[in-house]
């Protein structure tokens, strides 16, 4: 699409680096896609709209990665229904710096960049988001990348949508054993289905958990 690509190494320390050069070299403005507080405030509209269509939802799932997005959702979420719904963070036992860090109560960056099938979640949580993720978010399910190929080819199959391994994420919290006690009493619950950038020509269904075929 006439776009220019700058590529780096997949890590955060990388990708700040490019960044920096691109912004030194060609002028232009930073705007991080799960730091700043307006792409934030912008991705909470889920929320907004789901709470509009279907005010009585007991708990919002959502995937986690940088935590722009279940921060957004917690923000409105919190805004609209106070205590009165869940709000659950899923993502990859492989990427599991979220859990890490509410397990420890202070910010646990992943030490390595992680392997996962869900590769739009290998990032960590950041400055900005973890405080909000600390404060609103009820829980984190963490799931196995089995779960995560299972539930993106049933929603596949299924719904007969298109939707990326990230997306599975959370499908794959609500149904798994974790994801069940965690929302045990729930009755009505939406799963934030976040994107569909999906390479069709690399996509292989038959995975084993030794890692994506």
């Amino acid at each position: 699409y006439g776009a220019q690509i700058v590529e780096c190494e997949p890590t955060d320390q990388a990708r700040d680096i490019a960044a920096n050069e691109v912004i030194k070299t060609q002028g232009g403005l930073l705007i991080h896609p799960n730091q700043d507080p307006y792409v934030i405030a912008g991705q909470g509209t889920m929320a907004m709209e789901l709470l509009n269509q279907i005010d009585d939802l007991d708990a919002i799932v959502a995937p986690v990665g940088g935590g722009g997005m279940i921060s957004g959702i917690a923000l409105w979420a919190r805004h609209i229904r106070g205590k009165g719904i869940k709000i659950i963070a899923a993502e990859p036992k492989n990427a599991d710096d979220c859990f890490q860090s509410i397990s420890s109560g202070k910010l646990t960056p992943n030490a390595s960049p992680p392997v996962t099938i869900a590769d739009g979640v290998r990032v960590s949580i950041g400055e900005n988001t973890w405080p909000i993720i600390r404060d609103m978010v009820d829980d984190v399910v963490c799931v196995s990348e089995q779960d995560i190929h299972n539930a993106t080819r049933l929603v596949w199959e299924r719904m007969k949508l298109v939707i990326e391994p990230s997306s599975g994420v959370g499908v794959a919290a609500v149904l798994s054993s974790e994801g069940k006690k965690s929302l045990k009493g729930c009755k009505k619950v939406g799963i934030v289905l976040c994107g569909g950038n999906v390479d069709l020509a690399a996509i292989n269904w038959e995975y084993h958990e030794s890692g994506p075929g």
